[in-house]
Formats: C-alpha cells, structure tokens, sequence
C-alpha cells in the first residue's frame, strides 16, 4: 500500500499543524512554572500540572470540540495569581489555587447554560474582525519580543535592535527563510523555518556573540540540558476548597473568572475570523463544546496546582499550516505529555527559532481587517481601538473591553442604540467592572 494511502495528505497536514502549534506554545511549560514559583509554588511541581493541563485539555479540545486549537495555563492569568492574589492580597498558593478552582466552576455553570456562547453572539462583527487583527499584532510583537529584535528604549518607549547583534540577525536570517517557504507554499514550511533557525542559532556563544544577557546567563544560546528529569506530582490536589469560598475572595474568583472568559472568547472569535473556521451561523465552530472545555481546564488547573487554563492565540501558527481538524490539537497535546521526563530538552530550541512563525502568523491573521467599513466611523473608531489596544496594551481583554465600551457609546451618541444588543449593555456592566477593580 502507497504511503499516501495509509497517512493521507490532508493528515500529515493536521499533524505537521499540530506539531507547529506545539513548537510555539511549548515555551508556557517552563515559563509558567518561572511565574507561579514567586508565589511559593514549587517549580518542578507547576512544570507537572502545567504538562498534564496542556496534555488532557487540547486532547479534550481535539476529541470533543474538534477544534485546532490548544489549551494551557493563561499568560497574564499567571501573573494575576502570582503578583496581585498571593503577594499582593497576601493568599496562600493554597487558597489561590481554591479560588482558580471556583472560578472553573463558575466557568461550568455559564457554559451549561449557553451564557458564554450568548456573548460571543453579541460581538458586533467589526468587533469581531478587528479583534481577530488585533491578536495576529499582538502575536507578531510576542514574536519580534522574543526575537530580541523590538527591545525596550526609554526615549521611545520601544526601539529596534542594533542588527550586529548575532541574536538579531539569526532571527531576520529565520524571518526571510520562513517567509520565502511559505510564500513558495513548501509542505510543513514552518517547522522547516523553525529547525533551520535553531540549527543557525547554534555558533551563537560558541563562535560568535554572547547570549548570556537574553538567556539567563548562559553564553550559548542552544543548549542540551540533559534528558530526563523525574515529574512532581506534590501540587495535586494541594488546593484550599473551604477557605477560598470566604465572602472576601470573591472579587479574585470573579477576577479570574471574567479574564479567562474575554481571553478564551476573544481567542476563539479572531481565530475563527482567520482560520475560517465558522459554522453555518456564522460563529465560532463548535462554540459551545469550546468553551465548556476552555471551563474544564480552569477547574482542572485548580486541582492539578496551575493557574487558570485558556486557549492559546498560538494556536493559529498551526492553523496557519493548515490545521482545520480537533487533530491538529490531539497532535500539539500528545506533544506534550513526554516533558513530564522530558523537561530539559526545551532548551534546544531557542524563542528566536519559534519568533519567525510568531511574526508571520500576524500577517495571516489580518485578513479580516479588510471586511471593516472604514468609511463608516460609528462602525469603524470602537473596532480600531479593539484592533490597536490588543498590542499596545499587551491584552487581548483591554482590547476588547474597550471595543466594547466604545461601541456602545458612539452609537448611542449617534442615535443608533438599537445596535447595541440588550446583552451587549449587560457585557458592558461586567467591561466596567472589571477595569474598576484594578485587572
């Protein structure tokens, strides 16, 4: 039997996607233990639950949403529970980690009953298209950050790098070749892109330039660390269900529940945009299915000892490759189940070999802009300022809070109330709340 029977073109397809979106979401299994260790939480304990997480959540999001899209702990979610719920507010990690669990039930009881899947039908579509603009921007800046190529500079605020750094010109090295294999449509071109940057970024430290300031130390920037390294299954189950109930833990709970929903929702309305994968209403393919797994995973993370579970705006590297199917998710999820062992083999592959394909999927994500009527402002101001305040602000949230809100002010002023939804003033309540508490 021909190769091509057995593993059909449009499989090898999905698991190539899968394996892309693995490549650029694998970096959350040691940069969320790096977070959450702040607060108290053991490393290699947050390294388990955040594999185990990533692993039984996209599976679930594969085999029950069917959807491309992969699940782990929240960028931003993290930080909320390191920085402002344990040393802020001065929670034990153990109580942090009751209220993530209460914000996923929480999260359980608005999927069942349709209440996330309402909002998103809400969503005017200029806010709809210019959010899914929106996050290709703020992922082409994640991708330029961790190339090192936009760097901080306190005239400018930001500034781009000197190109005689040999970080630098690796990583435009792996942006042109990246570029001109997608261009040319070569099969799996952004995993080539991604394996040839990391194979130029190997001289780097041990026979030209230095990368121990953007690594940590470390004069060389690809690294063998070792093969193996035992799991840390101490967190589970290590959660404070009573005390974090009390009347004052409300707010943390609501916190992280309204976060993870506005992320998990913007995510899945501007992939949708992009990839095309709507369904015959128009919205978000399998939408409901999504989210009640999107809610699963911010429940299961409480007891497995993680921050909140979220879809990753990642995912679109690999639907950018082709990823259409609940595949590309099984793929990207199994991919990271062997790093319960595995861990120190991340180091090969350093953030500037996964920067090029970050940077690109941004201008595969911008499609949708061109459906927004610019010459209509009502329509056109609230989704410019959902588009910009994505990256500008480094929230998907912000951004969509403020698309929100300013749509529904510029159309009452304009006395076209009657399209502002009535769900969309609710959706409003919650946008003010959420910016009156601080997050």
């Amino acid at each position: 039997m021909a190769e091509n029977d057995t593993f059909p073109a449009s499989r090898r397809t999905e698991v190539l996607a899968g394996v892309s979106t693995f490549l650029a979401t694998m970096y959350i299994i040691v940069v969320n233990p790096s977070i959450l260790s702040q607060a108290g939480l053991p490393f290699s304990g947050v390294l388990t639950a955040t594999v185990l997480l990533s692993f039984f959540c996209s599976l679930m999001m594969g085999l029950y949403a069917r959807n491309p899209i992969v699940v782990a702990p929240g960028m931003g979610l993290n930080a909320f529970f390191t920085f402002t719920a344990v040393k802020g507010m001065g929670l034990t990690p153990e109580i942090a980690l009751g209220a993530v669990f209460w914000a996923g039930v929480l999260f359980l009881l608005l999927s069942v009953l349709n209440v996330r899947s309402a909002i998103v039908r809400i969503i005017p579509l200029p806010i709809r298209y210019a959010v899914s603009a929106g996050i290709g921007l703020f992922i082409t800046l994640i991708g330029f950050e961790n190339a090192k190529f936009i760097i901080a500079n306190p005239a400018t605020l930001v500034s781009v790098a000197h190109l005689s750094d040999p970080i630098v010109l690796t990583f435009v090295f792996g942006l042109l070749l990246t570029s001109i294999l997608v261009v040319k449509d070569v099969p799996g071109a952004i995993i080539i892109g991604i394996v040839l940057t990391t194979l130029a970024a190997w001289p780097i430290g041990r026979y030209w330039g230095d990368a121990s300031a953007v690594n940590f130390g470390q004069k060389t920037l690809v690294n063998i660390q070792g093969f193996w390294a035992a799991p840390d299954f101490s967190l589970i189950g290590k959660l404070d269900l009573a005390n974090s109930l009390s009347w004052s833990l409300w707010p943390v709970i609501f916190a992280f529940a309204f976060t993870d929903l506005f992320d998990s929702l913007s995510t899945f309305v501007g992939v949708a945009e992009a990839g095309g994968l709507q369904g015959a209403d128009g919205q978000p393919r399998n939408l409901n299915r999504s989210l009640l797994t999107d809610a699963v995973s911010t429940t299961l993370a409480g007891v497995l000892g993680t921050s909140p579970g979220t879809a990753y705006i990642e995912s679109a590297v690999g639907i950018a490759q082709g990823g259409r199917t609940g595949l590309t998710a099984i793929v990207a999820g199994s991919c990271f189940l062997p790093f319960l062992f595995l861990s120190p083999l991340l180091s090969v592959i350093p953030a500037i070999a996964t920067a090029p394909a970050l940077v690109l999927v941004g201008a595969f994500m911008m499609k949708p802009v061109t459906r927004i009527a610019w010459g209509q402002l009502d329509d056109a101001l609230p989704a410019f300022l959902a588009l910009v305040l994505i990256p500008f602000s480094y929230s998907i949230t912000q951004g969509l809070i403020w698309g929100f809100l300013s749509w529904t002010v510029i159309k009452l002023a304009v006395g076209k109330s009657r399209e502002v939804p009535l769900g969309l003033w609710v959706v409003d309540v919650f946008c003010v709340l959420a910016l009156t508490t601080g997050h």
